[in-house]
């Protein structure tokens, strides 16, 4: 249930962010700091007493603070940046990605070895999106193709974009 709340909730992210980062790359930055804004005030109330003993500490707090620049601010904007000039196929093919990286990471730092059903999901999603933008392509240069008014050298460039994406 929750793995399928996620995958939901990631396309609605990867889509309208996408959305809101071709306005460019300012305005998108300046929307996504609206919505940490938002999360702020949404989340502060649930999680104020919790928080409470960190806030006398400035260790814990700057800490704190750290965490939440490194673990949020960095990687979305980021993404905002990366979303702005990528076409949305190519992003998502960059965070399927994201798995075999942590797992690699794992392995390299926390020696952490992936069991095979993990390793086999890592694989499954890449090549699906991996195997779903090579189709995307492919379409797109059978759609010019078929109208009679492509000539060779659009045929080389479009091969090379498919291999370029």
């Amino acid at each position: 249930m929750f793995a399928f709340a996620n995958c939901a909730f990631f396309m609605l992210y990867v889509v309208l962010g996408h959305r809101i980062a071709q306005d460019g790359g300012a305005a998108g930055i300046d929307r996504l700091g609206a919505a940490m804004l938002i999360a702020l005030v949404t989340i502060t109330p649930m999680g104020i007493t919790g928080a409470l003993p960190a806030i006398s500490k400035p260790l814990l707090l700057l800490a704190g603070i750290g965490v939440g620049i490194c673990s949020s601010v960095i990687p979305y904007v980021s993404d905002q940046l990366a979303m702005a000039r990528l076409e949305r196929s190519t992003f998502a093919l960059l965070l399927s990605l994201l798995p075999a990286s942590a797992a690699i990471i794992g392995i390299i730092v926390l020696r952490q070895i992936p069991q095979l059903p993990e390793v086999a999901g890592i694989l499954l999603v890449a090549g699906g999106v991996a195997l779903h933008k090579e189709a995307e392509a492919r379409s797109k240069n059978r759609a010019k193709s078929t109208d009679g008014k492509m000539n060779e050298l659009e045929h080389l460039e479009a091969a090379r974009s498919v291999h370029r994406d």
